[in-house]
């Protein structure tokens, strides 16, 4: 197995309220650098919440979390999000592009927002991007411009231009249709082999999920199933998927 790029120990989470919302409890999982890792599980697992925490953008209310290696120490918000700027990279369900600045203007965001001003190597490497995945012609397109399928392609530039360890994915083909969908996800899939860009994605789709190598099931806020496609295989994974049953690790 590779080195791990992420690793969670004891992860819980709570929210805190009239009425105390315990979400994950317990959550362990090692992340291999290079890899593809789908979190799949019924509505209300806790997947997001867990995905929201490996990607610091939602602390935990105990447990570790390791990210290339550093262990994440610190709460202060902006040191979170320089960290974040450098390392994560992040595609959601829907694509937050602002309409106001061009597709290669919206790629260069994270840019801006770390250095004040895009330089001339990271512009560069964001047209690289947007010709890797077959968005050079349309750089100086506004976003509204663009169909569906292109506006979630530019978001996955946007998450790359910054050459992070990890990308987050919560549901990035979900308001897309089927056809745009599976495109989004060869790219990505792509972008994970060629580059060794390591993946972490949310579905609720087992589909997506079995291109994974790796699925985690979450169920009720723990990891029900731990499964590697590698060694089981597609067959064995989709037979360990429908079956119901669990053993939660306490």
């Amino acid at each position: 197995m590779a080195d791990a790029v992420l690793r969670t120990r004891g992860l819980c989470k709570t929210y805190y309220g009239r009425v105390d919302t315990p979400v994950l409890h317990d959550i362990s999982i090692e992340i291999a650098a290079g890899s593809f890792s789908a979190l799949i599980g019924p509505s209300g697992s806790g997947k997001s919440t867990l995905l929201n925490c490996m990607g610091l953008l939602d602390p935990p209310t105990a447990g570790e979390i390791e990210i290339g290696g550093q262990t994440i120490r610190t709460h202060n918000v902006n040191d979170l999000a320089a960290f974040r700027n450098r390392n994560v990279g992040f595609i959601f369900q829907f694509h937050y592009l602002l309409p106001e600045f061009s597709a290669l203007e919206n790629i260069l965001l994270p840019a801006w927002i770390a250095a004040g001003k895009p330089d001339a190597e990271t512009r560069k490497e964001a047209l690289r991007i947007m010709e890797r995945i077959g968005m050079a012609p349309f750089r100086n397109k506004a976003i509204y411009e663009l169909s569906g399928g292109q506006q979630q392609r530019i978001a996955i530039a946007r998450a790359l231009v910054t050459r992070p360890k990890l990308i987050f994915a919560d549901e990035p083909t979900g308001n897309l249709d089927r056809e745009s969908g599976n495109a989004v996800l060869d790219i990505m899939a792509e972008l994970n082999r060629e580059s060794d860009i390591t993946l972490v994605m949310v579905t609720h789709d087992r589909e997506v999920a079995l291109r994974a190598d790796h699925i985690f099931e979450l169920v009720d806020g723990r990891i029900c199933k731990s499964i590697n496609l590698a060694k089981t295989g597609k067959d064995a994974a989709t037979e360990a998927l429908e079956d119901r049953s669990c053993s939660f690790k306490e």
